[in-house]
């Protein structure tokens, strides 16, 4: 694959993996606004993986935590504070895997990936996180997330199964119609994001099991998504100490629009 191909598919999935705009919906866009060659699962692979170390390096104090925490949970016990956050992260990935192998097995998650479902999955899911963000109190931090509401977000989190809703933004959407604050409800959806990539990642690996790979083509993705991803991360979580998510709710709303107008025309 090009170079510039490469670099192109790892930088969009980086920059958009974490921001609530959709990177599997800008992936599936990228070769048919561009003519350029559908990269192939290896490399949404390579760019899911770097992604994943991003994020990893970014929150690496709660996912060391929660690392901690597995061991305990793997004995039984939740007497730490990294055994329950484990616990959260384990019971609000379990929807979205049960409904992803679902998708996957009836064939319906290849039937979605098109212009016009994009488009409307943009728009409307911008407006609903545009209300939630404007509606939704600021009254509880991280350290107050529970059970219930982990799973509640582990179902918000399912949505983004349809292309162009976004994993992050969805997932957000959920946290702040819940009361959770702004910087805390994009934490929180970082988290939940690590085993979900795991776990997306791993699926996809079950598609190119078997098919001939360019480690070095791996490797440049990889790295050019992680980078991309920690750039989008520090941005993100700094801007949202004094600015609301509307700046990417408008971004959503006006490629929605255009996604329609070339659908439709």
């Amino acid at each position: 694959m090009p170079l510039f191909n490469l670099i192109l598919v790892a930088l969009i999935q980086g920059v958009t993996e974490f921001l609530p705009v959709s990177s599997s919906g800008h992936l599936i866009l990228l070769p048919s606004l561009t003519g350029l060659d559908d990269q192939g699962q290896v490399i949404d692979v390579a760019a899911h993986v770097g992604t994943l170390i991003a994020v990893i390096i970014y929150f690496w104090s709660d996912v060391k935590l929660a690392l901690f925490g597995t061991l305990r949970l793997m004995r039984g016990k939740i007497d730490t504070k990294g055994a329950f956050l484990a616990l959260c992260l384990l019971i609000g990935t379990i929807p979205v895997i049960a409904v992803g192998l679902i998708l996957k097995v009836t064939g319906l998650a290849d039937a979605m990936r098109g212009i016009t479902v994009i488009g409307w999955s943009m728009l409307i899911f911008g407006i609903v996180l545009y209300w939630a963000d404007q509606k939704g109190a600021e009254t509880r931090s991280a350290e107050e997330w529970t059970l219930k509401h982990a799973f509640i977000m582990g179902l918000w989190q399912c949505i983004a199964l349809i292309p162009g809703t976004s994993r992050s933004g969805i997932t957000i959407t959920g946290a702040r119609q819940l009361g959770y604050n702004r910087r805390d409800a994009a934490r929180l959806a970082m988290l939940m994001s690590i085993p979900t990539i795991i776990a997306s990642a791993a699926l996809l690996s079950l598609d190119v099991i078997g098919t001939p790979g360019v480690i070095s083509d791996i490797a440049i993705v990889a790295a050019m998504s992680c980078i991309a991803a920690l750039a989008a991360l520090f941005l993100m979580m700094k801007l949202l100490q004094s600015v609301s998510y509307t700046p990417y709710v408008i971004y959503r709303i006006i490629l929605g629009v255009v996604l329609l107008f070339i659908a439709y025309s």
